[in-house]
């Protein structure tokens, strides 16, 4: 990490706001933009958190961007119908090239999941499916990155006909396995995941972003193949 940024970070968790301020007056302007670069680089290729993936899918499909984890990650005005509230749900995904080197040199035994427009549901359950169903105005998003570059998002309606059947498939594999459990009150799917193939039909589908051909075909290697070509398809 930058020795700048580092110093920030400690000054910002354990200082005051007055020798922040004073911290970063003492600096260039080069350095406060190499800072932020910095740090913007770390938070967007968080393995451990999407939040600000999450940020820029919404938001770049026009969505007002929610706050917390409880309830849908996005919502606006519908364009069509006055007073109508549209819904989204944001799965973005990175891929880390490093980790993909690392598997290429041996220093790690699988190679880390090429994008292929999936994401998944945690802690899903039968009632949570049911209710996400009758949402009126629930569209998906689901976006890729390249070590934080975005490369595409797409937009479908939740209630997509191949989209509800692989998570009802998913949730009826995993009542069977509970069959026979004591007891399966609090008892989750743990995760409930999709990929293209769940949605490529849909007859809502809206490619919201996407690199041109000439960019797109750079990232190639991080995208499985069918996928990699239906956005090549898309692409301008």
């Amino acid at each position: 990490m930058n020795q700048d940024l580092a110093n920030i970070i400690k000054i910002y968790s354990t200082g005051t706001h007055k020798e922040l301020s004073n911290y970063l007056i003492g600096k260039s302007k080069d350095t406060l933009i190499g800072m932020l670069v910095d740090l913007l680089t770390m938070y967007i290729n968080d393995k451990n958190s999407s939040t600000i993936r999450e940020f820029i899918t919404v938001t770049f499909a026009g969505y007002e961007h929610k706050i917390g984890k409880i309830g849908y990650n996005g919502f606006k005005q519908d364009a069509y119908t006055q007073g109508k509230t549209l819904k989204c749900e944001a799965k973005p995904k990175n891929f880390d090239t490093e980790e993909f080197e690392k598997y290429k040199r041996g220093e790690r035994k699988t190679s880390p999941s090429k994008l292929n427009g999936g994401g998944n549901f945690t802690d899903y359950t039968p009632a949570r499916l049911e209710k996400d169903k009758q949402e009126k105005g629930l569209n998906m998003l689901v976006s890729g990155f390249v070590d934080g570059k975005l490369i595409y998002i797409i937009e479908f309606p939740f209630t997509s006909p191949d989209f509800i059947k692989n998570l009802e498939i998913k949730i009826q594999k995993w009542q069977k396995k509970l069959k026979g459990s004591e007891s399966t009150k609090g008892q989750f799917l743990r995760s409930a995941d999709f990929d293209y193939k769940n949605f490529i039909e849909s007859q809502n589908l809206k490619i919201v972003y996407l690199l041109n051909i000439d960019e797109l075909v750079k990232y190639e290697p991080c995208m499985v193949k069918d996928f990699y070509r239906f956005l090549e398809g898309q692409a301008k």
